[in-house]
């Protein structure tokens, strides 16, 4: 799965030097950080409202959910690559974590 984030890195790098007017993702560079910092609190709130009517038995819903998460990941991607990081340090620091219990690791960001 994570070769999907990783593919999609690399079209968002490549995306970040297009124009504007051909791609989405060079719009949201162009605009600037507080731009796509807004669209992921849109995405968030949208991925929110999806979870919160979220019907286990309705297939509806579920797709609701999963493509308003999309939407917050392929953002957060954005986000990344704005500020030239990528999906494998988020990846590498989730794999940090696997071997200390969420407890002690929140207790850690505290010190």
């Amino acid at each position: 799965m994570s070769e999907v984030l990783i593919e999609l890195a690399a079209i968002l790098e490549l995306r970040k030097s297009a124009s504007g007017n051909e791609s989405y993702v060079a719009s949201l560079h162009e605009k600037g950080l507080n731009k796509i910092l807004e669209k992921i609190g849109e995405e968030s709130t949208e991925t929110i409202l999806a979870a919160k009517d979220y019907d286990c038995d309705d297939s509806g819903s579920q797709q609701a959910l999963i493509h308003e998460t999309a939407d917050l990941w392929f953002h957060t991607m954005v986000m990344l690559s704005h500020l030239n990081l990528g999906p494998e340090q988020v990846l590498e620091e989730l794999q940090k974590r696997f071997n200390i219990s969420g407890l002690e690791e929140k207790a850690s960001r505290q010190n």
